[in-house]
């Protein structure tokens, strides 16, 4: 069995429902939008929402994806920075209860936080503390961190740290890992266009990118974007929402239908997407079949709020139809 690890920036999501958008007027956030806040901010905004019905689960993109492969069987590991306080302890315990391998790097500084207000259409306005998280640094990446590993996955949001991501990159490319790379959010790929392109031409093998991700890297659409993406590396990805996904390995493009669900909030959908893809492609599943897997779990994940999906519909629903895909 293949072993994962990945590396990101470990924040503890805090979901909050709203009974109407009052509170955003009075915190100075423009519903729907993600802000990054500092730490009195974040203090604030955790302050006003004291009375406030909350759920807790630990998140960051990388962090996200793993949780899904650990729970479809496979060994992974995180890497991370967390601060010595309640949240890093909720976050380390939220990864040893999915027998997930943590190497937690510590600070002085508070654990980063994504508080999501929740507005009664559904909407979701994000205040972001990065706290912790952003203070990890490439002094401490080192080549032991990977040993015993086949696979690393990055999260784009790291490239706010370019030495951070090019020596965990590098360093992990020389003790024979493949590696694969979320490309995160349009506006991380367009603020750091060409260290992104240098990077995956260097170093990544699997490219993961929505939309309007695959535009911003490559300034094509979809299709030409794939192949454009394809030149750079030995597989890509390109999720185009309820219309499925495409993917390219050794000029082969494969089609993958979007499963049928009801989408109450896609938080996650693309990290899942990615865990299920990943997963597949390390037990030596087909293109089509590591699709259909990362597919599923998008799916199953934007029919719940927040990046986590139930364990009951893992027991249920996603591990029958995992062995369904492995047949």
């Amino acid at each position: 069995m293949k072993k994962i690890i990945g590396i990101g920036n470990a924040l503890v999501d805090i979901l909050v429902h709203l009974q109407d958008d009052s509170l955003l007027a009075q915190l100075k956030l423009p519903k729907g939008s993600m802000q990054l806040v500092d730490e009195a901010t974040s203090a604030q905004v955790k302050q006003k929402l004291y009375a406030y019905k909350k759920d807790q689960a630990s998140g960051g993109s990388a962090a996200n994806t793993i949780h899904g492969i650990a729970r479809l069987g496979a060994e992974t590991a995180y890497i991370g920075k967390v601060g010595n306080d309640e949240l890093g302890r909720f976050f380390t315990n939220d990864l040893e209860k999915s027998k997930i391998k943590s190497t937690l790097l510590k600070s002085a500084t508070p654990t980063g936080s994504a508080v999501a207000l929740i507005s009664p259409d559904s909407e979701r306005t994000f205040a972001t503390y990065l706290g912790a998280a952003v203070e990890m640094s490439a002094a401490e990446i080192t080549a032991d961190m990977f040993e015993g590993y086949d696979f690393l996955h990055l999260e784009g949001y790291l490239v706010f740290n370019n030495e951070l991501i090019e020596k965990a990159a590098r360093v992990a490319k020389e003790a024979g890992l493949k590696i694969s790379l979320d490309l995160a959010s349009y506006n991380v790929v367009e603020a750091n266009l060409d260290f992104l392109t240098k990077l995956t031409k260097q170093y990544i093998d699997i490219v993961f990118a929505n939309e309007e991700e695959a535009k911003a890297f490559t300034g094509k659409e979809p299709e030409e974007a794939l192949h454009a993406m394809a030149d750079m590396c030995e597989v890509a990805v390109v999720k185009v929402g309820a219309k499925g996904s495409l993917v390219k390995q050794n000029g082969q493009v494969t089609r993958v239908g979007a499963i049928h669900c009801k989408p109450i909030d896609t938080t996650g959908a693309g990290d899942l997407y990615a865990g299920g893809f990943l997963y597949g492609f390390a037990n030596g599943y087909s293109m089509q079949n590591c699709g259909k897997l990362g597919a599923l779990l998008a799916g199953k994940v934007i029919e719940v709020t927040g990046a986590k999906i139930p364990e009951n519909v893992w027991d249920q629903d996603i591990l029958p139809q995992r062995f369904e895909i492995e047949k």
